[in-house]
């Protein structure tokens, strides 16, 4: 499999994108942690009046939406360029292409990984009780990862002969920020829209976040089968759309 007989230039690549992503900036990594803090500031200033009655711990609520948002948002964007942005490696030699966006996505990954940690240590500082239904994180963060993997497999490769996709997907980001759960409670949705609303996976993704680490809850099997399921069919979606449109990579580029 080309994941383990290529592991080192994965491994060299994905780190190599998360030097570039903060070596410009003065704090570096600090942003990432500071920048979803910041975001959660400003929508609990905005919002707080309005869905506080509606959501107990709102800020952590806030937070803990903010951060999954973030990976769905960084993840995607950052890897529709993988190919575009790095054409000696798709043009000059061998490799399977779709490394250059797994470690795109890995390097997204990463961060999303150290800010689920701080957001961890936060919920303890307020006095929020870790109960065991934490060790569900990994196993659905991954699920999660692979949503986003199979989106941008998409994305990257119809962004080599789209190039104002990005301008769209922007467009789409914002809209699926309000579309899912970030800033407000389910229970305002209105019933007749429900069903159509809880389609979104990401919804899904978000509310077993807060279930497991905001209320120590369990997530439904129906809801885990869910997301599994929407992440495979993604993986699949964008492993075709990319397997088709590789051929003229080289062309287009």
């Amino acid at each position: 499999m080309w994941i383990v007989e290529y592991r080192e230039l994965i491994k060299i690549l994905t780190i190599s994108d998360l030097k570039v992503k903060y070596q410009s900036s003065a704090l570096g990594f600090a942003w990432s942690l500071l920048n979803p803090l910041l975001m959660m500031l400003v929508l609990y200033l905005v919002f707080n009046n309005v869905f506080k009655g509606n959501q107990e711990n709102y800020a952590l609520y806030l937070l803990i939406g903010i951060v999954s948002w973030r990976f769905m948002a960084n993840g995607t964007s950052s890897s529709m360029g993988a190919i575009v942005g790095k054409s000696s490696l798709v043009t000059k030699i061998y490799i399977p292409r779709q490394i250059l966006v797994l470690s795109t996505v890995l390097s997204s990954f990463i961060s999303s990984l150290l800010e689920f940690l701080v957001l961890m240590i936060l919920l303890l500082a307020f006095g929020v009780k870790i109960s065991a239904n934490v060790l569900l994180f990994p196993a659905v963060h991954m699920i999660y990862f692979v949503m986003v993997y199979g989106i941008s497999l998409a994305l990257s490769s119809l962004y080599v002969y789209y190039r104002d996709l990005n301008q769209i997907w922007e467009v789409l980001l914002q809209l699926g920020f309000f579309v899912s759960p970030v800033c407000y409670s389910i229970s305002i949705v209105p019933e007749n829209y429900i069903f159509y609303y809880m389609l979104n996976p990401v919804t899904l993704v978000m509310q077993i976040y807060r279930k497991t680490l905001l209320y120590g809850e369990s997530p439904t099997s129906a809801s885990l089968i869910y997301i599994l399921l929407a992440a495979g069919i993604l993986l699949i979606i964008g492993g075709a759309i990319f397997k088709k449109l590789e051929r003229r990579f080289a062309e287009e580029l």
